[in-house]
């Protein structure tokens, strides 16, 4: 049986808790107020989609296929984006919620976080050279051997990334942020 197709298709307020969105592939499609939350969508190819207002709370995306991806204002809470299929994996974020979310491994280089909370979210072994924090909130976010060259933290907040243990080569800190990177040494640094 071949999967099902969709182009250019407006997906408003439904709820794929109920009634599963089918397996297939959705090219140029927008998801406006869906709530995928605790749903599979699992082997899905999201090619070119915009989701909006969408919650997609620990929904899984084994080999899920996501190029070209836009979030804006979704819930996003515990999502493994390292499951997701890794063949043209991009995306960008803007006022989501991505906290508890795991990019062990992936390689997302100039992603753009705008406005993002991702609290505890896992950066562990990424590859994240030329992305952007805007405005984010990194509390408790892991970076241990992350290549973050010519990454823009210059508004990000709450990040703490060892220099020893990261790849950190033309990186972009304010210096408010220089907390961040020295506060495994305990030192006292005041405004």
């Amino acid at each position: 049986m071949k999967p099902d197709f969709t182009f250019d298709k407006t997906f408003e307020k439904t709820d794929f808790r109920k009634s599963p969105l089918p397996k297939g592939e959705y090219e140029n499609c927008i998801f406006s107020g869906c709530d995928f939350s605790e749903t599979d969508i699992s082997d899905i190819k999201f090619l070119d989609c915009e989701f909006r207002s969408c919650n997609l709370s620990l929904s899984g995306l084994c080999t899920s296929m996501l190029v070209n991806a836009k979030f804006n204002d979704c819930k996003m809470l515990g999502l493994h984006f390292e499951d997701c299929n890794e063949s043209g994996l991009s995306f960008s974020f803007e006022s989501c919620n991505l906290s508890h979310s795991s990019f062990y491994k992936r390689n997302i280089k100039k992603t753009i976080f705008r406005n993002c909370r991702l609290e505890e979210a896992d950066f562990t072994d990424a590859i994240l050279s030329g992305s952007v924090f805007e405005g984010c909130d990194l509390t408790r976010a892991q970076f241990d051997n992350t290549s973050l060259d010519k990454v823009d933290f210059r508004t990000a907040s709450g990040y703490s990334i060892d220099p020893e243990k990261n790849f950190i080569n033309h990186a972009r800190f304010s210096l408010n942020g220089l907390r961040g990177l020295l506060e495994k040494y305990n030192l006292e640094i005041e405004e």
